[in-house]
């Protein structure tokens, strides 16, 4: 696009980061583009899709070289975040193993666990997926029923997870279970006896990623598969949410992105009243817009981004990422499809994948919602504060009656 409209972007611009991208592009040009239809059909992608990325060196770009990883800062999986989502297909679901799962292990995991996981997760010989979300909890995720229950030697563990991306393709799932002290976190391999998973979701869009169940029946995990300390679970999700939402944001800075250029290609060929459609005021409006509140969206995107990277996001900020941006994202790729007329309801026209994948983006890593009421707390952070303070002493004060 003309660079006379665009704002100069510094969080890419290393020769590093665009040797990245061009890899990138090649592997999703040769290695995911020629098999969507399949994956559509097959709801997940293939473990050759996994395998390649592994060997192309796209799983685990932050994690510690010592473990397979190439040791970069969050800006290079940024890149290829955003660029996932420019491009429309939505597989294999790096993001969530790389940018999420591998970060708790690494962070929280004993040095067994690290070495038991992450170099075959870097390779993509394992496949990662994160168990929060259950049937009766959506965002609250201190009401999860799953529970942990201290058998000794290994772990009891009870309960079902829903909505979990590429669920059904992981080999392990990083799961929040109840336990004595609270909230623990704990690797679920998916062999163990009494582990099952439902059959994958019939979605709306990210058709190629797969989304489902898990179910947990008496199944015995051993003690050493404990990440972090028991009871800190809740702490380190609440640490590592910001980074998840800012996942979320990128893919909709990426998504708006490869809407505006399929449309401002489509409006330029595409005739009605004996001229490009690009050529009426209201195309050119529209346009406008789009591009407008896309650069707006991606300068906010990018300095967070630099926070995160420089560790000083907070969780308000990334709050107000991820709800803008998605926010954005929904509104101007409805603008967009429409100036494809009827072919943008076509599902074999990219915008319509686009804008089918772009809906969930208000929903999962938390709802909109919970995004305004976290930004909300950190406005009124000393009335929430004082209440907490004086809810805590309501509680003494009966306890001790």
């Amino acid at each position: 696009m003309n660079s006379s409209i665009e704002l100069p972007r510094d969080v890419y611009a290393t020769e590093e980061h665009q040797m990245l991208l061009d890899s990138f592009r090649e592997y999703i040009k040769n290695d995911v583009e020629p098999h969507r239809e399949q994956w559509e059909e097959d709801t997940a992608c293939s473990r050759e899709a996994w395998l390649k990325a592994g060997e192309l060196g796209f799983l685990g770009l932050t994690l510690d070289p010592k473990y397979g990883g190439a040791g970069l800062d969050f800006s290079y999986s940024a890149a290829i975040i955003e660029e996932m989502a420019r491009l429309g297909p939505d597989s294999p679901g790096i993001s969530m193993h790389s940018d999420i799962v591998i970060p708790y292990i690494e962070k929280h995991g004993s040095e067994e666990i690290k070495q038991k996981y992450l170099p075959k997760m870097a390779t993509g010989e394992i496949i990662g997926s994160l168990g929060m979300t259950e049937p009766s909890t959506g965002s609250d995720v201190q009401a999860i029923r799953t529970t942990a229950k201290d058998m000794g030697d290994h772990y009891l563990i009870n309960g079902s997870k829903t909505f979990i991306t590429i669920g059904y393709t992981s080999d392990m799932t990083l799961t929040a279970c109840q336990t004595e002290k609270g909230i623990s976190l704990i690797i679920i391999d998916a062999d163990l006896e009494g582990f099952t998973k439902g059959k994958p979701f019939k979605k709306l869009g990210l058709k190629t990623s797969d989304t489902c169940e898990l179910f947990f029946d008496n199944v015995k995990v051993p003690k050493e598969n404990l990440v972090g300390e028991e009871g800190k679970g809740f702490i380190y999700m609440m640490q590592e949410l910001a980074r998840e939402r800012m996942i979320i944001a990128l893919q909709a800075i990426g998504g708006v992105r490869g809407g505006m250029e399929l449309t401002r290609q489509y409006t330029q060929e595409r005739v009605a009243f004996k001229q490009p459609i690009c050529g009426f005021q209201n195309t050119q409006f529209k346009m406008a817009e789009v591009v407008t509140q896309l650069e707006i969206h991606t300068a906010f995107v990018d300095r967070c981004t630099q926070l995160l990277v420089e560790g000083k996001l907070t969780p308000e900020l990334a709050s107000m990422a991820k709800y803008s941006a998605t926010d954005m994202q929904g509104k101007m790729l409805d603008e967009c499809l429409q100036l494809f007329g009827g072919y943008g309801f076509m599902w074999e026209y990219p915008i319509a994948r686009l804008y089918a994948d772009a809906r969930v983006s208000r929903i999962y890593g938390g709802t909109n919602e919970i995004m305004k009421l976290m930004i909300a707390r950190g406005i009124y952070s000393d009335y929430f504060k004082d209440l907490k303070a004086k809810m805590k002493a309501r509680k003494l004060a009966q306890m001790n009656k």
